[in-house]
């Protein structure tokens, strides 16, 4: 596999591991996590555990773009190390989303989601 595809095998597991900062949240919160209704018991979280779940949220959304944009790389025959460093960047950035999102570092957060999506219209125009 190419480290376009590498990267995108990492996206798709960052919001797993999301998922399991906001079990561990849940956890805290009400003693135990209700893994009958997890949902329902996520909107009762406020603070660093709602944010969690946010983030989670947020990088599904992303994951989708993301594997959109190196999908169309693919298929428009751009060679992988063209494509490389803005797939590495988007995966570095991500992770740093998902620790200012639940931290509340909002200006981190809002810059890694900025430079993130340049990433993305980066891969779709060199695919061009």
């Amino acid at each position: 596999m190419t480290t376009p595809f590498w990267c995108l095998v990492a996206v798709i597991f960052i919001p797993i591991a999301l998922a399991a900062v906001g079990g561990q949240f849940r956890s805290k919160a009400f003693g135990s996590a209700d893994n009958k209704n997890p949902r329902a018991q996520a909107t009762q979280l406020s603070d660093a555990g709602a944010r969690a779940y946010a983030a989670q949220e947020n990088a599904w959304e992303a994951a989708i773009m993301f594997s959109v944009a190196v999908i169309t790389t693919h298929l428009a025959g751009l060679a992988p190390s063209e494509a490389a460093p803005f797939t590495i960047a988007f995966v570095v950035l991500r992770v740093v989303h998902g620790i200012s999102y639940i931290r509340d570092i909002d200006k981190v957060r809002s810059l890694s989601f900025l430079l993130g999506l340049v990433c993305m219209i980066a891969l779709f125009v060199k695919a061009a």
